[in-house]
């Protein structure tokens, strides 16, 4: 097992070979450095690299490509015919994005071995990441992969009883941070697909998750109002936040980091780094919704904000433990989450709701103030069927006339340059919408925010063969190329997201489904 503690025996992510190499620029993506694995002895790399660095005409990329395997180049390796429709590329990319647990695992690389077979992004993307599996589930559920649901949630088993969390992604350097907690809605699939009677096995684990985003609640007050994840707020309520257990860059972003934090209106750069890594965990990397000037990343604050989102999974996640735990029959863990789930409920509305403006917002606890950026963060309550009625009406009058865009929904309505911003779009963004509205009864809303995604999804299919991360929901002909990185295709949750609306919009798109 490795942990954080161990990250000095992987001179690929941490010390003055990795600092050279990312601080030079051998590579354009910093994310390709940390996925290396050594050729040999770390330290002999070491003393090697010591003995030839001044010289004249020494050149680090010659040197990385001699003593580490570089990893595959992202890119999509599945050969099927030109003619194959977007559904039957759905289909064959589920083998191609599948790992194989039995593939050993190099003891020098950083990747986190998992006992199961799952299912990668694709792209940079070679290792797994928390919130992408679950809406990844929802499309092989939906064509025939359930084997492979059921072993990515045993997957989140085996993390939580590793780390007590489930981490970012399988990688050593995403050890500290976890990602939006889903894991309740992967059991809640397989309950539906296979009876309640499964939920059993993963009780304790979704009890332990709980345990780690409650962490250090005991210890807050009005004098120490924040510790990690939790914050006080109003008359000794309790709310989350995002967080990450670093303060320093992060190993797969160093430079872009450390160049950030250079410029930060403040002399606290452990302060940027944390807020870097915070809006990690959220997922939502980058966005307006972090930045007190939504032009400039370094004015990110991510731990100043308790994200309406993450708050609604959270009640989602007290919410179903109650109800497992009573099915389970333990009465007093089941009424334990269902008081903390109804004190949560009140607090989001409190804290999240603007009654002015009829929508949820995240709240500046620092501010003591609601911010002013529009997200679909603000659907996720509804999602997580919190909401009244007169506040789903709000969400879904905001969604109509202020967010509903040719090819969908963008993710804010603040135009930043982050890539969780306006023009672009994300599946996981509009699986919620969509079903979120349904569940309060907007249906043709919902019909057309799904359809309109979906012939997104298609027509840039079409136009390119391949599936991606992200779409430009605004300017439906253009490249969704905007963010840290360059554009990936793969896609796992844009595959995932396009099945399941597929299997239950299909009948309603003007182009015959396929």
């Amino acid at each position: 097992m490795k942990t954080t503690a161990e990250l000095g025996e992987y001179i690929q992510v941490q010390g003055e070979l990795f600092e050279a190499v990312q601080l030079n620029r051998v590579f354009a993506d910093s994310k390709t450095f940390v996925d290396c694995i050594p050729r040999a002895d770390p330290e002999t790399i070491l003393d090697r690299f010591r003995n030839v660095r001044d010289e004249p005409d020494f050149d680090h990329r010659e040197f990385v490509t001699e003593h580490f395997e570089l990893p595959d180049e992202p890119g999509s390796d599945v050969d099927l015919p030109a003619d194959r429709t977007m559904a039957e590329h759905l289909q064959a990319l589920w083998d191609h994005l599948t790992i194989d647990p039995s593939d050993s695992i190099h003891p020098r690389s950083t990747l986190l071995s998992l006992p199961y077979p799952y299912v990668q992004p694709g792209g940079r993307f070679r290792e797994i990441y928390y919130w992408d599996t679950y809406f990844t589930s929802i499309g092989l559920a939906r064509t025939g992969r359930f084997d492979t649901v059921v072993n990515m949630a045993n997957n989140f088993t085996e993390l939580v009883d590793r780390y007590g969390y489930v981490p970012n992604g399988n990688r050593l350097y995403f050890l500290g941070r976890s990602q939006p907690p889903v894991f309740s809605l992967l059991v809640q699939l397989i309950a539906r697909e296979s009876g309640i009677e499964s939920v059993l096995a993963y009780i304790p684990a979704l009890d332990t998750e709980h345990d780690f985003w409650m962490r250090g609640e005991d210890d807050l007050s009005s004098d120490t109002p924040s510790s990690r994840r939790v914050v006080q707020v109003g008359d000794g309520q309790v709310l989350n936040r995002y967080w990450d257990e670093h303060a320093i860059p992060r190993p797969e972003a160093y430079h872009e980091d450390v160049t950030l934090a250079e410029k930060a209106p403040t002399d606290d750069e452990n302060a940027v780094y944390r807020n870097l890594r915070a809006a990690c965990e959220s997922g939502w990397d980058f966005s307006s919704r972090w930045l007190r000037d939504p032009d400039r990343l370094e004015t990110v604050r991510t731990t100043e904000l308790l994200p309406v989102d993450l708050n609604a999974f959270l009640y989602g996640l007290e919410s179903l433990l109650s109800e497992w735990f009573d099915y389970a029959g333990n009465a007093e863990k089941s009424s334990e989450y269902g008081t903390r789930s109804a004190a949560r409920r009140a607090a989001i509305v409190e804290y999240c709701w603007d009654p002015q403006r009829e929508y949820f917002f995240d709240y500046s606890w620092t501010d003591r103030e609601r911010t002013d950026v529009w997200s679909l963060a603000g659907v996720v309550p509804v999602y997580a069927g919190l909401a009244t009625e007169a506040q789903a009406t709000g969400v879904a009058e905001t969604i109509r006339e202020r967010f509903l865009c040719d090819g969908g929904l963008p993710a804010t309505l603040t135009v930043s340059g982050q890539q969780w911003d306006k023009p672009l779009g994300w599946a996981p963004l509009h699986w919620m919408a969509v079903r979120g509205l349904e569940r309060y009864g907007y249906r043709d809303l919902a019909r057309t925010i799904a359809t309109r995604w979906l012939s997104l999804n298609r027509t840039v299919f079409e136009d390119t063969g391949v599936m991606i991360e992200k779409y430009d929901v605004v300017n439906t002909t253009q490249a969704a190329d905007v963010g840290e990185y360059p554009l990936q295709d793969g896609f796992g949750w844009t595959n995932g997201v396009a099945a399941g609306l597929l299997d239950e919009y299909g009948e309603y798109l003007e182009w015959a489904p396929e």
